[in-house]
C-alpha cells in the first residue's frame, strides 16, 4: 500500500470519525439540553476517556508499535506474534486491575474530576454510578490500541482508523432510545434513578 493511499484512508476516516462525532454532540444536546444529568453522563464518559489516552493511545502506543515494528522486522512473523500473546497478556492482566481499582474508587475520581456535582447529590450519585458502567471501557479500549498497533505493523491502516466511527455511530443509532427516556428532564432523572437502584440496590 503506497504512502498516498494510506495517508488517504486514514485521513478520511478520520474526518469520518470528526464528522460523525459532531453529530453525536449535537444530538446529545438536542435531546437532554443543560441538566445535571447531562453533565453527569459527561463526567462518567470523559474520566475513562481520559485514561484511554494515557494508557491506550498514549504512552503504551508510542512505546509498542515501534519495538512491535523492530521485531518484525529483525525477527520475523513468528517471534513477533509470541511477543504480541506476552504483551496482550500482561495488559489483560493489568487492565482488569485498573477496571476493578476504577469501580471501587469511582466516588473519589468523579469527586477529583467533578467537585462541583456535588451541588446537586443526585447527580453526582449518577455520575459515580454511570463512571463504574463505563470504566470498563478503559480495559476494552486499550485492547483496540493493542490490536491497532498490530494492524498498524502489518500495514492495516483502515480498521484502526474507523473504530471511533463506529462508536459514533452506535451512540447515534441509541437516540431513538434516549428520546424515549429523555426528551423530558424529569422522565431521564427517574431513569438513571431506576438505573442506579437496579445497579447498585439503592
Amino acid at each position: 500500500m503506497s504512502l498516498f493511499k494510506s495517508a488517504s484512508v486514514v485521513s478520511l476516516l478520520t474526518l469520518l470519525s470528526r464528522i460523525t462525532g459532531l453529530v453525536r454532540e449535537l444530538l446529545i444536546a438536542s435531546t437532554f439540553g443543560a441538566s445535571a444529568m447531562t453533565d453527569a453522563f459527561n463526567v462518567a464518559f470523559r474520566i475513562p476517556n481520559l485514561f484511554r489516552r494515557l494508557f491506550g493511545e498514549g504512552a503504551f502506543s508510542q512505546a509498542f508499535v515501534p519495538v512491535l515494528a523492530a521485531s518484525k522486522a529483525q525477527q520475523g512473523g513468528a517471534e513477533t506474534k509470541v511477543l504480541i500473546d506476552h504483551v496482550a497478556s500482561v495488559l489483560a492482566w493489568a487492565l482488569l486491575v485498573l477496571s476493578v481499582l476504577g469501580v471501587l474508587g469511582a466516588g473519589g475520581l468523579v469527586w477529583i474530576m467533578a467537585s462541583g456535582l456535588q451541588q446537586d447529590p443526585h447527580g453526582y450519585h449518577v455520575a459515580v454510578v454511570l463512571t463504574r458502567w463505563m470504566f470498563p471501557y478503559i480495559a476494552f479500549m486499550s485492547l483496540v490500541a493493542l490490536g491497532a498497533g498490530v494492524l498498524n505493523t502489518w500495514k492495516r491502516f483502515a480498521v484502526p482508523a474507523a473504530t471511533p466511527v463506529l462508536l459514533n455511530l452506535c451512540m447515534i443509532g441509541a437516540r431513538p432510545g434516549w428520546v424515549r427516556r429523555g426528551s423530558n428532564p424529569w422522565a431521564w432523572s427517574r431513569f438513571m434513578r431506576w438505573l442506579a437502584g437496579c445497579c447498585w440496590g439503592v
